[in-house]
């Protein structure tokens, strides 16, 4: 994704409200620049900030900026106020996910990976069914019960998923597989290195499959450009001419894959390169992420600058403190304790009532409460949308919701997806999904399943296992009941 830029920005209205070390990173120079942010100490403008200084400043030309974050909708924040900061464009900054640049480098250089430049990304499910459907050709012995030979498709596939967000290749899984074969002393180190030898050897087909099929996973949109920059100089060369300048969001939620991604398109020496990211927000250990990169990036760049943003815009400072003594306990491995860094976090807010904690029975009980919290404050004079009601997760949120519904309180649940959350449209992309590729055994089956079929549960697993079984795509064992005698009795046989 890219978003205009252009005329000169006035630095005073750069700099306009920003704290002395928010100042201070927006300012950085050259070199490598390690920004520890703390929640809500302003990470996002001082990023935004920094971009439009080095252009206001002539130290980079827009398109000489590549911006890295983790989701869409932080790409878009960033992006739209950076337009805002920088208006009437005539070039671009390059500012997206990890993921889409990583798209963009493969796209590039598809053909050189052996990869069709078409190529389509496959979601988990459908990586499942694309290689339950080729079973037969997978190395597989220990790993494919006679009884369920897909039993342990998906865990397999979680397997892969690590290896390259640890920027393992098929080829150095299987040497470092080969080592402990070779050093295995007892039966029981022998089993253990036949099974890794196994599971490189599935990793290796995977890849060769889904590059036959012009297909890649996530991963692969790192893993695979990852390959492309060490293997092409000139691919990598025209990368780091292109892009002078490096920021990266969320530094801490960067699995190792990502890391030597930044390494390599940074460049050696001190590149330029501002990080910013907060040990204590990491929320992508399950994932492969590696809130040590933080100590990493000290070591790969020991003249690096660091700034702490510690002033917090959100909270008050009792609720600061509260949360202060909660995290205490990740205790000896935060980076307040292995770096020897100070960011506590102090509030622009003082003072502010103490933090209650309320404990229930039942989460009905709970929700009950809630509301009736919600209410006494309305009827206090407080507007419901100057209040929030905060849930771990979007299935969490059903009680209060209902309850909330129960007081007539005016609500509105952000956790929704929106359009494409409403059944109407999951089916019509499930039908464009079959349309498009009638091996989409999970969209097919998701439309037989619907109202508008309606396919009996009992028929739907029948249906379902018998396609396992035979390792054949759903739509062509459906195309095929009125002739098949195993199937008698099925819905529309």
């Amino acid at each position: 994704m890219a978003t205009a830029a252009g005329e000169l920005i006035a630095e005073d209205r750069v700099l306009l409200g920003l704290s002395d070390a928010q100042r201070a990173a927006v300012l950085h120079g050259d070199g490598p620049l390690l920004i520890i942010a703390g929640a809500g100490t302003g990470k996002t403008t001082v990023l935004t900030r920094r971009i439009a200084h080095l252009i206001s400043s002539k130290r980079a030309r827009p398109e000489e900026i590549l911006a890295l974050t983790f989701t869409e909708k932080a790409a878009l924040e960033m992006a739209e106020r950076v337009d805002q900061l920088i208006p009437y464009g005539y070039a671009e900054t390059w500012i997206s996910t990890f993921h889409a640049f990583g798209d963009h480098v493969l796209r590039q250089a598809a053909l050189q990976a052996g990869i069709n430049p078409e190529f389509r990304v496959l979601t988990r499910p459908e990586q499942i069914i694309f290689l339950r459907e080729r079973l037969w050709r997978l190395p597989l012995k220990r790993f494919r019960p006679l009884g369920d030979p897909t039993q342990h498709l998906q865990a397999l596939l979680g397997l892969v998923s690590r290896a390259k967000d640890e920027d393992v290749s098929p080829a150095a899984y299987r040497a470092w597989a080969e080592t402990q074969a070779a050093a295995a002393a007892t039966d029981e180190e022998r089993d253990a290195a036949d099974r890794h030898l196994e599971l490189a050897a599935f990793y290796a087909a995977c890849q060769d499959l889904m590059a036959e099929a012009g297909l890649v996973d996530f991963g692969d949109q790192i893993h695979r450009s990852l390959e492309l920059l060490r293997a092409r100089p000139a691919l990598l060369a025209g990368l780091r001419e292109r892009f002078r300048y490096v920021l990266v969001d969320e530094f801490q939620d960067t699995n190792h894959a990502q890391l030597e991604m930044l390494r390599l398109v940074a460049g050696e020496g001190a590149p330029n390169i501002t990080v910013v990211g907060d040990d204590d927000q990491a929320i992508y250990r399950w994932r492969g992420a590696a809130a040590g990169n933080l100590l990493a990036f000290r070591e790969l760049y020991p003249a690096a600058r660091q700034v702490v943003l510690a002033e917090n815009h959100r909270s008050t400072q009792v609720i600061l403190d509260a949360a202060g003594r909660l995290i205490a306990y990740n205790n000896p491995f935060r980076l307040e304790v292995l770096a020897g860094i100070d960011k506590r976090l102090r509030s622009a807010r003082p003072g502010g009532p103490p933090v209650r904690h309320q404990h229930f029975d039942t989460v009905s009980a709970e929700a009950d409460a809630v509301a009736g919290m919600v209410e006494s404050r309305i009827l206090a004079g407080l507007r419901p949308r100057d209040l929030a009601l905060l849930v771990r997760s979007n299935g969490d949120a059903d009680p209060f919701l209902r309850t909330l519904n129960m007081k007539a309180i005016p609500h509105r649940f952000s956790g929704s997806r929106g359009l494409y959350a409403r059944e109407e449209v999951r089916l019509l992309v499930a039908f464009l999904r079959v349309l498009a590729n009638p091996d989409d055994s999970v969209s097919l089956f998701y439309l037989l399943a619907s109202e508008l079929y309606a396919l009996p549960p009992p028929d739907l697993l029948r249906l379902n296992h018998y396609a396992r079984r035979k390792t054949r795509p759903l739509l062509e064992v459906v195309r095929g009941l009125p002739e098949n005698e195993e199937l008698a009795g099925v819905s529309g046989a």
